[in-house]
């Protein structure tokens, strides 16, 4: 038998109501464990009797206002639904082992606190409002995917957006719970859809103070979706009870003190089964910060949350409940560690270590040879090329010089010029890791190019936020950047600005005749710097998956920020690659939805470039293809394998579908003259001994002359 101790803070009488409940508007109790006390919801078992919470009940009516079928907002309704939530074992009794029959909320407090088999303590969810409301998601926060397969939608909305406006209809409820259900939603966070993808969220609301649930009912089988009915919303309850004053909106505001309320766990380490599917660590609270991952989701590479479920029977019928780990698997007590199936986790979490600050660096020390040795240039140029982003950094903070990158490489992009926060705005700057002999960076991209090698800087990166909002600007950037590229060399340049940069301006709806100033003004300051260079100079995109793909469901904010771009500068374009790594779901030319992580995936985002697409679906808005030999696939090498990245180059430039690919191209035969594949990075490359530069680089260089591919009838 274990022994626990429970730390009151209030008692609280048989019907939750009154006031003083402290953070949140839920009762709370604080519970001891191996690491020390937590906050649970409820009241402590330690004084008995049942505790009954009082909910208001609030179904979402989401309406899409930039996507349109005939004329139309797309709308998900979320009030269908609220029947069967009802029925389910959010607010019904089902039978959670020899414990009997309770509520899913109430059974997993009692697994959790070890009185599971105790009488007469509970916790109960009690709905006293059904509140319908209704929210539109303007361009820029949400957008709609379809399946026309099986007829069924699923929304992708911004979680942070919703909350606020959800927030400015509910006020101040104290002593209830506020679950508000969507239906068919996934979410992303930052306000950045490249930060994706949760089914809800839960804590408490930073405004209101009200304690909440948001999370989504599933109806039906919407694209990509392998959760069910309730699964979503029991995994954001059972969140919620592991750490119920969550602020949700805390991760915007680096600069805020960790909540006080909020639990904080070791550093724990993901679960076997699911290494595969994310980074080592998964932090130090109970569920990832911010797109609140549970540890049993495994979801492998994809965007949208999966993990693993357990039937149960309710009002006469089967639903989908989450698993999920319990208090004492974070904490390293002596379990059970999942609910309700305890055999998920057999032992408590391992530990890692978060790292708040980056890595020592050892400067100037050349990183020792890898294990494996580069493949050898052939020395001859077919028009296919292998292209990556270089920062510099080798093997535990070694440097890596542009001189030992491997010969594979044809064109290198340099990491990076950034934003001068201390200078006038447009101003750029050269960033090169501290330590780096910029002499020696010099001479390294004078041998590169001798050896027909292309060298470009590449302007932002993530988290750099860029703007050119005024048109006295213009020149400041144009210098800025002439100086870096003839001082140092380069080739051209590279544009890596990143969301929130360039967003759209509301009411900015055709890219054709952009009205966004920072927009306007990047358009005539590239010209600019191609009539000072001449036509030999390069310039390359390297967009994010919103910023063109995102461009085909919705159009606005974030949505499509590349096209006017790629229209603007269309005939001094060297070639864009998009980033299919920096990607939420997104919907392809076939009517069906895509997940990054998949040779489908990278055909269904490429071929919207290389085919054309009606911008926001809307027809008579058509974005015109972008010649083969001007486009790239962005990949990324810590997620990308090199199976994945020679079937799709294959996929895309010979029209041969690997073994499993579904996603039919448009033009059957491929795209034979497509320059070939980008990768993020030259140093994470040479990290995994020339995973994929020994492998794709031959096999984008044994294929036809580009110049042959388009006398032959390629575009």
């Amino acid at each position: 038998m274990r022994m626990t101790r429970f730390l009151l803070i209030a008692f609280f009488p048989l019907v939750a109501g009154g006031v003083g409940y402290g953070q949140g508007t839920v009762p709370t109790f604080r519970y001891d464990t191996a690491h020390g006390p937590v906050t649970l919801p409820g009241r402590s078992p330690a004084q008995g009797g049942i505790t009954v919470i009082q909910t208001v009940l609030a179904p979402v009516r989401l309406q899409f206002d930039a996507t349109r079928v005939i004329g139309k907002p797309v709308t998900l309704d979320a009030a269908d639904d609220i029947p069967q939530v009802l029925r389910s074992p959010v607010f019904a009794k089902a039978a959670f082992g020899a414990e009997g029959a309770m509520q899913y909320v109430d059974a997993m407090l009692r697994t959790t606190t070890g009185t599971a088999k105790a009488a007469g303590w509970h916790t109960l969810l009690r709905v006293s409002e059904v509140r319908p409301l209704t929210v539109e998601i303007p361009a820029g926060h949400g957008y709609v995917l379809t399946s026309k397969r099986t007829g069924t939608k699923l929304g992708m909305v911004d979680q942070e957006y919703l909350q606020r406006v959800l927030f400015q209809r509910i006020a101040h409820e104290d002593g209830k719970l506020i679950i508000a259900v969507t239906q068919n939603t996934g979410y992303y966070t930052y306000g950045d859809a490249t930060v994706c993808c949760s089914w809800g969220t839960h804590g408490v609301d930073e405004v209101t103070g009200n304690s909440f649930v948001l999370a989504s009912y599933l109806e039906a089988t919407p694209p990509l979706v392998k959760e069910r009915d309730v699964q979503p919303l029991t995994e954001q309850l059972a969140e919620w009870v592991n750490d119920p004053l969550h602020d949700p909106l805390f991760h915007i505001s680096f600069r805020k003190p960790l909540p006080s309320g909020e639990n904080v766990v070791p550093a724990w380490r993901w679960p076997a089964e699911a290494q595969q599917a994310h980074s080592a660590c998964g932090g130090d609270s109970p569920a990832t910060r911010y797109t609140l991952e549970e540890p049993l989701d495994t979801n492998q590479r994809s965007d949208l949350p999966a993990g693993p479920a357990q039937k149960m029977l309710a009002s006469g019928s089967a639903w989908h409940v989450a698993n999920v780990a319990l208090m004492d698997w974070y904490t390293g007590g002596a379990g059970p560690y999942s609910f309700p199936n305890r055999q998920m986790l057999q032992a408590p979490a391992e530990r890692c270590s978060v790292r708040h600050r980056p890595r020592a660096v050892t400067m100037n020390v050349p990183a020792a040879p890898p294990e494996v040795a580069a493949v050898p240039s052939a020395g001859t140029t077919n028009g296919h090329e292998l292209i990556g982003y270089w920062t510099g950094n080798g093997p535990r903070g070694t440097l890596l010089r542009l001189r030992d990158v491997s010969p594979q490489w044809d064109v290198i992009l340099v990491a990076f010029a950034n934003v001068n926060r201390q200078a006038p705005e447009g101003t750029m700057q050269m960033h090169l890791r501290p330590g780096m002999d910029l002499g020696q960076v010099k001479e390294d991209i004078a041998w590169l190019k001798s050896r027909g090698k292309k060298v470009l800087i590449s302007l932002g990166g993530g988290g750099e936020y860029f703007s050119l909002a005024q048109r006295s600007s213009i020149s400041n950037f144009v210098n800025s950047v002439t100086q870096i590229v003839t001082e140092y060399g380069f080739d051209g340049i590279d544009l890596d600005f990143e969301s929130p940069s360039l967003n759209l301006d509301p009411g900015d709806n055709d890219f054709r005749h952009p009205k966004t100033a920072s927009v306007v003004n990047l358009i005539a300051a590239l010209h600019q710097l191609r009539e000072h260079f001449g036509p030999s100079f390069m310039l390359t995109l390297v967009p994010e998956g919103t910023q063109v793909p995102g461009g085909y469901p919705s159009y606005g904010g974030q949505f499509g920020t590349y096209l006017p771009l790629l229209w603007g500068v269309r005939d001094m374009l060297t070639f864009v690659d998009v980033q299919d790594y920096n990607s939420p779901p997104l919907e392809g030319l076939d009517g069906e939805a895509y997940e990054m992580g998949s040779v489908n995936y990278d055909a269904a985002m490429t071929e919207l470039l290389l085919h054309g697409f009606n911008v926001a679906g809307r027809a008579g808005e058509f974005f015109p293809p972008v010649p083969a030999d001007k486009v790239a696939v962005g990949f990324l090498t810590g997620t990308a394998t090199p199976k994945l990245v020679r079937g799709a180059m294959q996929y895309l430039i010979t029209g041969k579908a690997p073994e499993g690919v579904t996603y039919r191209l448009q033009r059957p035969a491929g795209y034979p003259e497509m320059i070939g594949a980008m990768f993020w990075t030259i140093d994470g490359d040479r990290m995994e001994n020339y995973d994929f530069s020994n492998l794709v680089g031959p096999q984008l260089h044994g294929y036809p002359d580009v110049k042959s591919a388009k006398q032959s009838g390629g575009r």
